[in-house]
């Protein structure tokens, strides 16, 4: 079963049988909103939105993973590739697999971002959502459901950190402005 989060809310990452999870899947999904193309069509526009997974030593970014760069320098954290059009259908259209045990330990959180590479605001995107799985047993341990909308191209969705000798998952659900994680720092700064 898993825990459906609100804006701030955390959750611990230990398996409820005891022990740590070894291997989670950051998961990425979205659907175009229907829009007007054309005189009497009512298709959806294409978006091309793009999962970004930020690696922090404290608060200065260490390492990146996004659709340009798939697999953090150490190996850990790794990008199954872009999708440019979305619409799996409730499924993650974008996936970034984090194998926590080979997490430096100098990696204090991860935080994840989705941005509008293609330049759309949140108010044409529908049924979005990031959730943490646990790779082992499929189990999803957390969905969190960006809802609204926003006059906004990015999100910051999520972050994994450190706690204690375990990690927690956070829903940050933040807006941002920016086609790309790099135009997103100044927005991720207050949550670091």
């Amino acid at each position: 079963m898993s825990v459906n989060l609100a804006k701030g809310q955390s959750v611990s990452l230990a398996k409820s049988s005891g022990g740590e999870l070894s291997v989670v899947r950051m998961g990425l999904g979205w659907k175009s909103a229907p829009g007007k193309r054309g005189f009497f069509s009512r298709r959806p526009k294409e978006i091309d939105l793009d999962a970004s997974a930020l690696l922090y030593d404290g608060r200065a970014m260490s390492d990146v993973v996004f659709f340009s760069h798939l697999v953090s320098n150490d190996g850990s954290v790794q990008h199954t590739g872009d999708n440019l059009v979305g619409g799996a259908g409730g499924e993650d259209d974008e996936s970034i697999l984090v194998d926590l045990t080979k997490v430096p330990r100098r990696v204090t959180q991860i935080v994840f971002t989705v941005s509008s590479y293609s330049g759309q605001n949140f108010l044409e995107v529908q049924n979005a959502h990031c959730r943490l799985v646990d790779e082992s047993t499929g189990k999803e341990l957390a969905r969190y459901e960006l809802t609204g909308g926003g006059n906004h191209t990015g999100q910051i969705m999520a972050k994994v950190e450190r706690d204690g000798t375990g990690w927690k998952m956070t829903a940050i659900g933040a807006p941002a402005s920016g086609r790309t994680f790099r135009d997103m720092l100044p927005f991720i700064e207050p949550f670091l």
